[in-house]
């Protein structure tokens, strides 16, 4: 079946991985269709809407994320006509960007939570998710003449995807995904990145972030996998922590250009590791 090409990302995310997508593809096993495709730290999905993969679970921590998911499959009409309501000016941007910081937050309706989400994304500065310790949006405005704000293509092709195929989407810690994970399961992970430098550490679509502890616990994770016999591929930076952790696997440096940084000079190539357990 031809793969429909509005299938795509429909969120701007840190680390997105569609500029590196031919080196992910080139270390995929043979047959990567036959087996169930698991993704712990989904993301913006871009590996997901590139192999479109008849049977998936997706998980992510992020809460707000995983509704908009949700809601792309379930509420797809509604949500484009709530995304239809937002203006891309500075003073209704900073309105509901602020939402998360009031009562009234609790009050949104799925639909609404959803719409905000990737109206923020649209608009802000960079398309840079970003939340504070507290869990709230503080990403600035980001001033763009013509954001795409309702880019109803790939709502709709997304939608049709996630309604026919069998897709479970998981709100949770990335070991609950990696429990439905069985010899028939391929796994992808790409979790928050180690920082190469102190300056350089962006955790911050999820609240609290990640530290070293959290990847060791990730290393151990992919233990587990590869003595169940679970091919898995993971992303990460090329820290020199990474490579000591992964030191028994197959690890691949890569050269990526990433654009989403707060600070222009941090923009620009860097080295990125693919690591897997499997030939």
């Amino acid at each position: 079946m031809a793969k429909n090409k509005f299938v795509a990302p429909f969120l701007k995310w840190v680390g997105g991985k569609r500029q590196i997508m031919p080196s992910i593809v080139s270390v995929l096993p043979k047959n990567i269709q036959n087996y169930t495709y698991i993704e712990p730290f989904v993301g913006g999905g871009a590996v997901l809407f590139h192999l479109t993969p008849s049977n998936a679970v997706i998980n992510d921590f992020n809460s707000e994320l995983i509704n908009v998911y949700e809601v792309i499959r379930n509420n797809l009409d509604e949500l484009i006509i709530d995304l239809k309501k937002h203006k891309n000016e500075s003073d209704y941007f900073y309105k509901i960007r602020g939402i998360d910081r009031t009562k009234e937050f609790e009050k949104l309706s799925k639909v609404q939570r959803a719409s905000r989400i990737i109206y923020l994304n649209k608009t802000c500065f960079n398309g840079l998710y970003r939340v504070n310790n507290a869990g709230e949006f503080n990403a600035p405005f980001g001033r763009y003449k013509n954001p795409n704000i309702v880019n109803e293509p790939t709502l709709k092709a997304v939608s049709k995807y996630l309604n026919t195929n069998n897709i479970q989407i998981l709100n949770g810690d990335y070991k609950a995904a990696l429990k439905q994970a069985d010899k028939n399961s391929f796994v992808y992970l790409d979790p928050p990145y180690h920082p190469i430098s102190e300056n350089s550490n962006f955790t911050g679509y999820i609240r609290g972030g990640w530290d070293m502890q959290d990847q060791i616990k990730l290393r151990e994770a992919c233990d587990d996998l590869t003595k169940k016999g679970i091919k898995f591929l993971l992303s990460n930076s090329s820290a020199p922590l990474i490579k000591d952790q992964y030191k028994k696997y197959n690890i691949q440096t890569i050269k990526a250009n990433r654009a989403i940084n707060s600070n222009g000079s941090n923009r620009g190539e860097i080295e990125e590791v693919l690591i897997r357990n499997y030939e």
